[in-house]
Protein backbone atom coordinates (compact mmCIF):
# COMPACT_ATOMS: atom_id res chain seq x y z
CA UNK A 1 0.00 0.00 0.00
CA UNK A 2 1.38 3.39 -1.26
CA UNK A 3 2.12 5.99 1.88
CA UNK A 4 -0.18 8.13 -0.02
CA UNK A 5 -2.89 5.93 0.32
CA UNK A 6 -5.61 5.28 -1.74
CA UNK A 7 -4.91 6.50 -5.58
CA UNK A 8 -6.52 9.64 -6.55
CA UNK A 9 -8.60 9.30 -10.07
CA UNK A 10 -8.73 12.46 -12.25
CA UNK A 11 -11.56 13.73 -14.01
CA UNK A 12 -12.66 15.90 -16.16
CA UNK A 13 -14.60 19.69 -15.38
CA UNK A 14 -17.74 19.54 -16.11
CA UNK A 15 -20.26 22.65 -15.74
CA UNK A 16 -23.77 22.37 -14.25
CA UNK A 17 -25.25 25.19 -15.92
CA UNK A 18 -24.79 23.50 -19.39
CA UNK A 19 -27.96 20.89 -17.85
CA UNK A 20 -30.20 23.76 -17.79
CA UNK A 21 -30.75 22.97 -21.35
CA UNK A 22 -31.78 19.67 -20.59
CA UNK A 23 -33.77 19.67 -17.17
CA UNK A 24 -34.40 23.52 -16.91
CA UNK A 25 -33.00 27.04 -15.56
CA UNK A 26 -35.70 26.27 -12.45
CA UNK A 27 -34.11 22.99 -11.50
CA UNK A 28 -30.39 24.15 -12.00
CA UNK A 29 -31.51 27.31 -9.58
CA UNK A 30 -32.86 24.52 -7.19
CA UNK A 31 -29.33 22.19 -7.16
CA UNK A 32 -27.30 25.64 -6.60
CA UNK A 33 -29.37 26.57 -3.26
CA UNK A 34 -28.95 23.36 -2.06
CA UNK A 35 -25.43 22.95 -2.48
CA UNK A 36 -24.83 26.35 -1.15
CA UNK A 37 -24.96 24.72 2.30
CA UNK A 38 -22.36 22.66 1.72
CA UNK A 39 -19.85 24.91 -0.04
CA UNK A 40 -16.20 23.99 0.65
CA UNK A 41 -16.94 20.50 2.51
CA UNK A 42 -15.08 17.91 1.18
CA UNK A 43 -16.85 14.72 -0.03
CA UNK A 44 -14.96 11.59 -0.94
CA UNK A 45 -15.90 8.68 -2.83
CA UNK A 46 -14.03 4.94 -2.97
CA UNK A 47 -14.85 2.44 -5.25
CA UNK A 48 -12.30 -0.30 -6.27
CA UNK A 49 -12.06 0.48 -10.72
CA UNK A 50 -12.12 3.48 -12.45
CA UNK A 51 -13.28 1.58 -15.53
CA UNK A 52 -15.90 -1.10 -16.82
CA UNK A 53 -18.56 -0.74 -14.17
CA UNK A 54 -21.72 1.78 -13.29
CA UNK A 55 -20.41 3.21 -9.90
CA UNK A 56 -17.20 4.36 -12.10
CA UNK A 57 -19.94 5.89 -14.87
CA UNK A 58 -21.56 7.99 -11.92
CA UNK A 59 -18.38 8.99 -10.25
CA UNK A 60 -16.97 10.73 -13.35
CA UNK A 61 -19.84 12.74 -13.30
CA UNK A 62 -21.13 13.45 -9.94
CA UNK A 63 -17.63 14.17 -8.69
CA UNK A 64 -17.03 17.21 -11.02
CA UNK A 65 -20.56 18.58 -10.60
CA UNK A 66 -19.85 18.43 -6.89
CA UNK A 67 -16.69 20.31 -7.48
CA UNK A 68 -18.41 22.76 -9.79
CA UNK A 69 -21.04 23.35 -6.88
CA UNK A 70 -18.05 24.62 -4.54
CA UNK A 71 -17.53 21.24 -2.90
CA UNK A 72 -14.13 19.83 -2.84
CA UNK A 73 -15.31 16.64 -4.11
CA UNK A 74 -12.53 13.96 -4.69
CA UNK A 75 -12.53 10.13 -6.21
CA UNK A 76 -10.29 7.75 -5.09
CA UNK A 77 -9.85 3.82 -5.54
CA UNK A 78 -9.17 0.90 -3.24
CA UNK A 79 -6.17 -0.83 -4.08
CA UNK A 80 -6.07 -4.68 -4.20
CA UNK A 81 -4.43 -7.84 -5.95
CA UNK A 82 -5.80 -10.76 -7.77
CA UNK A 83 -6.82 -13.03 -4.64
CA UNK A 84 -8.70 -9.55 -3.12
CA UNK A 85 -10.70 -8.92 -6.28
CA UNK A 86 -11.73 -12.98 -6.50
CA UNK A 87 -12.95 -12.53 -3.15
CA UNK A 88 -14.83 -9.55 -3.75
CA UNK A 89 -16.32 -11.04 -6.79
CA UNK A 90 -17.62 -14.45 -4.75
CA UNK A 91 -18.99 -11.19 -2.14
CA UNK A 92 -20.96 -9.86 -4.98
CA UNK A 93 -22.54 -12.79 -6.08
CA UNK A 94 -23.03 -13.95 -2.71
CA UNK A 95 -24.58 -11.00 -1.91
CA UNK A 96 -27.38 -11.28 -5.20
CA UNK A 97 -28.12 -14.89 -3.98
CA UNK A 98 -25.43 -17.08 -5.40
CA UNK A 99 -24.78 -20.16 -2.93
CA UNK A 100 -20.75 -19.48 -3.66
CA UNK A 101 -17.88 -21.22 -2.02
CA UNK A 102 -16.62 -19.67 1.15
CA UNK A 103 -13.76 -20.01 3.36
CA UNK A 104 -11.73 -18.41 6.64
CA UNK A 105 -8.90 -18.35 3.90
CA UNK A 106 -11.10 -16.18 2.02
CA UNK A 107 -12.20 -13.70 4.66
CA UNK A 108 -8.69 -13.66 5.79
CA UNK A 109 -7.82 -12.16 2.22
CA UNK A 110 -10.33 -9.32 2.71
CA UNK A 111 -9.32 -8.48 5.94
CA UNK A 112 -5.71 -8.28 4.89
CA UNK A 113 -6.27 -5.76 2.04
CA UNK A 114 -8.73 -3.72 3.87
CA UNK A 115 -6.42 -3.40 6.76
CA UNK A 116 -3.64 -2.31 4.07
CA UNK A 117 -5.94 0.56 2.78
CA UNK A 118 -6.88 1.37 6.04
CA UNK A 119 -3.52 1.96 7.29
CA UNK A 120 -3.12 4.92 4.97
CA UNK A 121 -6.46 6.00 4.28
CA UNK A 122 -7.11 9.62 4.97
CA UNK A 123 -10.00 10.54 6.69
CA UNK A 124 -10.38 14.36 7.03
CA UNK A 125 -13.70 14.54 5.07
CA UNK A 126 -16.87 16.02 5.66
CA UNK A 127 -18.70 13.04 3.79
CA UNK A 128 -17.04 9.69 2.79
CA UNK A 129 -19.21 7.37 0.46
CA UNK A 130 -17.95 3.78 0.31
CA UNK A 131 -19.39 2.03 -2.77
CA UNK A 132 -19.93 -1.61 -2.80
CA UNK A 133 -18.69 -4.60 -0.78
CA UNK A 134 -14.92 -4.25 -1.81
CA UNK A 135 -14.34 -0.87 0.40
CA UNK A 136 -17.28 -1.78 3.04
CA UNK A 137 -14.62 -2.72 5.86
CA UNK A 138 -12.38 0.53 5.34
CA UNK A 139 -14.17 2.21 8.40
CA UNK A 140 -14.17 -0.73 11.13
CA UNK A 141 -10.37 -1.10 10.82
CA UNK A 142 -9.78 3.19 10.91
CA UNK A 143 -12.27 2.79 14.21
CA UNK A 144 -10.73 -0.07 15.41
CA UNK A 145 -6.78 1.59 15.25
CA UNK A 146 -7.52 5.35 14.85
CA UNK A 147 -11.03 5.85 16.61
CA UNK A 148 -14.15 7.01 15.25
CA UNK A 149 -13.28 9.91 11.95
CA UNK A 150 -14.95 12.78 12.27
CA UNK A 151 -16.79 12.88 9.23
CA UNK A 152 -20.16 11.23 8.17
CA UNK A 153 -19.32 7.71 6.75
CA UNK A 154 -21.62 5.98 4.15
CA UNK A 155 -22.36 2.93 2.60
CA UNK A 156 -23.67 3.35 -0.91
CA UNK A 157 -24.91 -0.41 -1.83
CA UNK A 158 -25.82 -0.58 -5.38
CA UNK A 159 -26.71 -4.11 -5.51
CA UNK A 160 -29.93 -6.68 -5.14
CA UNK A 161 -29.54 -7.83 -1.52
CA UNK A 162 -33.61 -9.16 -1.47
CA UNK A 163 -31.86 -12.76 -1.27
CA UNK A 164 -28.34 -13.00 0.02
CA UNK A 165 -26.24 -15.73 0.80
CA UNK A 166 -26.21 -15.44 4.98
CA UNK A 167 -22.66 -16.48 5.29
CA UNK A 168 -21.63 -13.40 3.30
CA UNK A 169 -23.88 -11.08 4.81
CA UNK A 170 -23.20 -12.29 7.68
CA UNK A 171 -19.78 -10.93 7.06
CA UNK A 172 -20.55 -8.12 5.44
CA UNK A 173 -23.00 -6.83 8.13
CA UNK A 174 -20.67 -5.79 11.08
CA UNK A 175 -19.01 -3.62 8.46
CA UNK A 176 -22.28 -2.09 7.15
CA UNK A 177 -23.08 -1.28 10.81
CA UNK A 178 -20.23 0.76 11.81
CA UNK A 179 -21.37 3.45 9.13
CA UNK A 180 -23.48 6.82 10.07
CA UNK A 181 -25.81 6.07 6.55
CA UNK A 182 -26.53 3.55 4.14
CA UNK A 183 -27.95 4.24 0.54
CA UNK A 184 -30.19 1.69 -1.11
CA UNK A 185 -31.43 2.01 -4.83
CA UNK A 186 -35.33 0.67 -3.45
CA UNK A 187 -36.56 -0.35 -0.08
CA UNK A 188 -36.66 -3.59 -0.80
CA UNK A 189 -33.27 -3.76 -0.79
CA UNK A 190 -32.56 -3.03 2.48
CA UNK A 191 -31.78 -6.03 4.86
CA UNK A 192 -33.91 -6.39 7.71
CA UNK A 193 -31.49 -5.85 10.96
CA UNK A 194 -29.34 -3.49 9.40
CA UNK A 195 -28.09 -1.30 12.91
CA UNK A 196 -27.36 1.91 10.56
CA UNK A 197 -28.61 5.00 12.28
CA UNK A 198 -30.02 6.54 8.54
CA UNK A 199 -31.13 4.73 5.15
CA UNK A 200 -32.08 6.76 2.18
CA UNK A 201 -33.26 5.41 -0.92
CA UNK A 202 -31.45 7.06 -3.94
CA UNK A 203 -31.41 5.67 -7.44
CA UNK A 204 -28.78 5.70 -9.82
CA UNK A 205 -28.60 8.24 -12.80
CA UNK A 206 -27.42 8.71 -16.45
CA UNK A 207 -25.61 11.55 -17.07
CA UNK A 208 -27.52 13.29 -20.33
CA UNK A 209 -24.47 15.29 -21.31
CA UNK A 210 -21.66 12.18 -21.58
CA UNK A 211 -20.31 10.82 -24.57
CA UNK A 212 -22.45 7.44 -24.45
CA UNK A 213 -25.59 9.94 -24.38
CA UNK A 214 -25.26 12.77 -26.15
CA UNK A 215 -26.99 13.55 -29.37
CA UNK A 216 -25.46 11.88 -32.59
CA UNK A 217 -25.69 12.63 -35.99
CA UNK A 218 -27.70 9.57 -38.00
CA UNK A 219 -25.07 9.23 -40.44
CA UNK A 220 -21.66 8.74 -38.08
CA UNK A 221 -24.35 6.51 -36.24
CA UNK A 222 -24.44 4.26 -39.31
CA UNK A 223 -20.35 4.44 -39.95
CA UNK A 224 -19.36 3.54 -36.20
CA UNK A 225 -21.85 0.67 -36.83
CA UNK A 226 -20.22 -0.25 -39.92
CA UNK A 227 -17.12 -0.55 -38.58
CA UNK A 228 -18.45 -3.30 -36.32
CA UNK A 229 -19.84 -5.29 -39.33
CA UNK A 230 -23.44 -4.71 -38.72
CA UNK A 231 -25.52 -4.65 -41.71
CA UNK A 232 -28.25 -1.22 -41.02
CA UNK A 233 -30.30 -2.85 -43.41
CA UNK A 234 -31.99 -5.22 -41.00
CA UNK A 235 -32.87 -5.14 -37.82
CA UNK A 236 -30.88 -5.10 -34.60
CA UNK A 237 -31.38 -5.86 -31.09
CA UNK A 238 -28.80 -4.75 -28.19
CA UNK A 239 -27.65 -5.76 -24.98
CA UNK A 240 -24.90 -3.62 -23.24
CA UNK A 241 -23.65 -4.86 -20.18
CA UNK A 242 -20.96 -7.00 -18.31
CA UNK A 243 -20.05 -10.46 -19.45
CA UNK A 244 -21.47 -11.63 -16.04
CA UNK A 245 -24.13 -14.79 -15.18
CA UNK A 246 -26.43 -12.55 -13.56
CA UNK A 247 -27.16 -10.25 -16.54
CA UNK A 248 -28.37 -13.49 -18.55
CA UNK A 249 -26.08 -13.45 -22.01
CA UNK A 250 -27.01 -16.76 -23.22
CA UNK A 251 -30.73 -16.40 -21.96
CA UNK A 252 -30.26 -13.26 -24.88
CA UNK A 253 -28.85 -15.56 -27.24
CA UNK A 254 -31.89 -18.00 -26.99
CA UNK A 255 -34.51 -15.09 -27.25
CA UNK A 256 -32.63 -13.76 -30.07
CA UNK A 257 -32.82 -17.64 -31.81
CA UNK A 258 -36.52 -17.76 -30.77
CA UNK A 259 -36.84 -14.09 -32.61
CA UNK A 260 -35.17 -15.21 -35.48
CA UNK A 261 -37.31 -17.65 -36.39
CA UNK A 262 -40.42 -15.60 -36.95
CA UNK A 263 -38.03 -12.38 -38.17
CA UNK A 264 -35.09 -13.49 -40.64
CA UNK A 265 -32.05 -11.87 -41.02
CA UNK A 266 -31.83 -10.21 -37.33
CA UNK A 267 -28.67 -9.28 -35.37
CA UNK A 268 -27.44 -9.26 -31.99
CA UNK A 269 -25.30 -7.59 -30.91
CA UNK A 270 -23.62 -8.08 -27.17
CA UNK A 271 -21.28 -5.15 -25.72
CA UNK A 272 -19.82 -5.38 -22.68
CA UNK A 273 -16.98 -3.29 -20.71
CA UNK A 274 -14.21 -5.90 -19.35
CA UNK A 275 -13.31 -4.23 -16.01
CA UNK A 276 -10.03 -5.30 -13.78
CA UNK A 277 -11.62 -5.89 -10.68
CA UNK A 278 -14.51 -8.68 -12.64
CA UNK A 279 -12.20 -11.44 -12.80
CA UNK A 280 -15.07 -13.51 -13.96
CA UNK A 281 -15.65 -11.35 -17.16
CA UNK A 282 -13.58 -13.72 -19.38
CA UNK A 283 -14.53 -17.39 -18.32
CA UNK A 284 -18.27 -15.74 -19.07
CA UNK A 285 -16.99 -14.16 -22.74
CA UNK A 286 -15.26 -17.36 -23.44
CA UNK A 287 -18.43 -19.76 -22.71
CA UNK A 288 -20.71 -16.92 -24.37
CA UNK A 289 -18.37 -16.96 -27.38
CA UNK A 290 -18.72 -20.89 -27.36
CA UNK A 291 -22.53 -20.39 -27.19
CA UNK A 292 -22.73 -18.76 -29.79
CA UNK A 293 -21.52 -21.68 -31.92
CA UNK A 294 -19.93 -19.30 -34.68
CA UNK A 295 -23.29 -17.10 -35.74
CA UNK A 296 -21.62 -14.30 -37.42
CA UNK A 297 -25.36 -12.27 -36.89
CA UNK A 298 -24.32 -12.73 -32.71
CA UNK A 299 -21.35 -9.90 -31.85
CA UNK A 300 -19.17 -9.97 -29.10
CA UNK A 301 -18.27 -6.44 -28.52
CA UNK A 302 -16.55 -4.99 -25.74
CA UNK A 303 -13.43 -2.01 -25.05
CA UNK A 304 -10.96 -4.33 -25.74
CA UNK A 305 -12.32 -3.87 -29.50
CA UNK A 306 -12.01 -0.42 -28.61
CA UNK A 307 -16.19 -0.08 -28.10
CA UNK A 308 -16.35 2.92 -25.98
CA UNK A 309 -18.84 5.34 -24.43
CA UNK A 310 -19.48 7.00 -28.10
CA UNK A 311 -19.60 3.45 -29.83
CA UNK A 312 -22.33 2.32 -27.13
CA UNK A 313 -24.21 5.03 -28.19
CA UNK A 314 -24.34 4.90 -31.79
CA UNK A 315 -25.58 1.32 -31.07
CA UNK A 316 -27.86 1.92 -28.46
CA UNK A 317 -29.21 4.59 -31.32
CA UNK A 318 -29.11 2.06 -34.09
CA UNK A 319 -30.95 -0.60 -32.00
CA UNK A 320 -34.25 -1.59 -33.06
CA UNK A 321 -34.90 -3.38 -29.67
CA UNK A 322 -32.87 -3.13 -26.85
CA UNK A 323 -32.62 -6.00 -23.82
CA UNK A 324 -31.44 -5.71 -20.30
CA UNK A 325 -32.70 -9.71 -19.22
CA UNK A 326 -31.09 -9.71 -15.73
CA UNK A 327 -31.69 -12.22 -13.34
CA UNK A 328 -30.65 -9.66 -10.74
CA UNK A 329 -30.00 -6.06 -10.89
CA UNK A 330 -29.18 -3.03 -9.04
CA UNK A 331 -30.11 -0.66 -11.05
CA UNK A 332 -29.03 -1.25 -14.94
CA UNK A 333 -28.06 2.07 -16.05
CA UNK A 334 -28.18 0.82 -19.45
CA UNK A 335 -31.81 0.82 -19.18
CA UNK A 336 -32.39 4.39 -18.67
CA UNK A 337 -29.72 5.22 -21.38
CA UNK A 338 -31.94 3.20 -23.95
CA UNK A 339 -35.28 5.02 -22.61
CA UNK A 340 -33.45 8.17 -22.55
CA UNK A 341 -32.36 7.57 -26.25
CA UNK A 342 -36.60 6.60 -27.58
CA UNK A 343 -35.65 3.19 -27.57
CA UNK A 344 -37.84 0.21 -26.76
CA UNK A 345 -36.21 -1.72 -23.87
CA UNK A 346 -37.26 -5.46 -22.64
CA UNK A 347 -36.20 -6.14 -19.29
CA UNK A 348 -35.72 -8.49 -16.97
CA UNK A 349 -38.71 -8.04 -14.41
CA UNK A 350 -35.43 -7.85 -11.74
CA UNK A 351 -34.37 -5.11 -8.75
CA UNK A 352 -34.11 -1.75 -10.13
CA UNK A 353 -34.93 -2.71 -13.61
CA UNK A 354 -38.55 -2.26 -12.11
CA UNK A 355 -37.95 0.94 -11.57
CA UNK A 356 -37.19 2.30 -14.77
CA UNK A 357 -39.47 0.22 -16.94
CA UNK A 358 -43.86 0.59 -15.69
CA UNK A 359 -44.43 -2.58 -17.97
CA UNK A 360 -46.46 -2.32 -21.02
CA UNK A 361 -45.73 1.70 -20.65
CA UNK A 362 -42.65 2.68 -20.67
CA UNK A 363 -41.16 -0.86 -21.84
CA UNK A 364 -41.28 -4.43 -21.07
CA UNK A 365 -40.96 -6.72 -17.89
CA UNK A 366 -40.13 -10.30 -18.76
CA UNK A 367 -39.58 -13.25 -17.00
CA UNK A 368 -38.45 -15.97 -19.46
CA UNK A 369 -36.43 -16.24 -22.47
CA UNK A 370 -40.15 -16.99 -24.00
CA UNK A 371 -41.81 -14.36 -22.79
CA UNK A 372 -38.63 -11.42 -24.16
CA UNK A 373 -38.80 -13.00 -27.07
CA UNK A 374 -42.36 -12.59 -27.62
CA UNK A 375 -42.38 -9.00 -26.50
CA UNK A 376 -39.17 -8.09 -28.93
CA UNK A 377 -40.83 -10.04 -32.19
CA UNK A 378 -43.67 -7.29 -31.19
CA UNK A 379 -41.72 -4.35 -31.00
CA UNK A 380 -40.27 -5.57 -34.04
CA UNK A 381 -43.37 -6.26 -36.11
CA UNK A 382 -45.33 -3.12 -34.38
CA UNK A 383 -42.92 -0.02 -35.30
CA UNK A 384 -45.46 2.51 -34.30
CA UNK A 385 -46.28 0.92 -30.76
CA UNK A 386 -42.32 0.90 -29.89
CA UNK A 387 -42.19 4.67 -30.80
CA UNK A 388 -45.28 5.72 -28.43
CA UNK A 389 -43.56 3.22 -25.31
CA UNK A 390 -39.97 5.18 -26.26
CA UNK A 391 -41.39 8.78 -26.23
CA UNK A 392 -42.97 7.66 -22.61
CA UNK A 393 -39.65 6.04 -21.37
CA UNK A 394 -37.77 9.15 -22.47
CA UNK A 395 -40.07 11.33 -20.34
CA UNK A 396 -39.73 8.68 -17.47
CA UNK A 397 -35.77 9.06 -17.52
CA UNK A 398 -35.95 13.26 -17.72
CA UNK A 399 -38.03 13.41 -14.89
CA UNK A 400 -36.87 10.49 -12.68
CA UNK A 401 -32.99 9.47 -13.53
CA UNK A 402 -30.76 11.85 -14.87
CA UNK A 403 -27.52 13.36 -12.64
CA UNK A 404 -29.27 15.98 -11.57
CA UNK A 405 -32.02 14.70 -9.24
CA UNK A 406 -28.99 12.38 -8.10
CA UNK A 407 -27.20 15.13 -6.56
CA UNK A 408 -30.57 16.90 -5.09
CA UNK A 409 -30.70 13.48 -3.27
CA UNK A 410 -27.40 13.30 -2.02
CA UNK A 411 -27.66 17.35 -0.92
CA UNK A 412 -30.81 16.25 1.08
CA UNK A 413 -28.94 13.16 2.72
CA UNK A 414 -26.06 15.55 3.84
CA UNK A 415 -28.28 18.10 5.22
CA UNK A 416 -30.23 15.08 7.20
CA UNK A 417 -26.68 13.86 8.34
CA UNK A 418 -25.87 16.98 9.75
CA UNK A 419 -28.98 17.62 11.88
Amino acid sequence: MPETGPLHVPTAAKSIGDYAAVVGRDIIAELREKAEKFKGARVLNVNSTAYGGGVAELLYTLVPLMRDLGIEAEWRLMAGHDAFFHVTKAMHNALQGAPVPWTKEMEATYQQVTEENAEAFPTDYDFVIIHDSQPAGILGQIIENRGKPSGKWIWRCHIDLTETFEPVWDFVKPMVDTFDAAIFTLEDFVKPGLEVSRVALIPPSIDPLSVKNIPMDPFMVEEVLRRYGIDMARPLIVQVSRFDPWKDPMGVIDAYRIVREKIPGVQLALIASMAHDDPEGWEVYTKVDEYREGDEDIRLLSNLQDVGGLAVNAFQRAADVVIQKSLREGFGLVVAEAMWKRKPVVGGNAGGIRLQILDGQTGFLVNSVDECAERVIHLLEDPEAARVMSTWAHEHVKENFLSTRHLMDYFDLFYKLCL
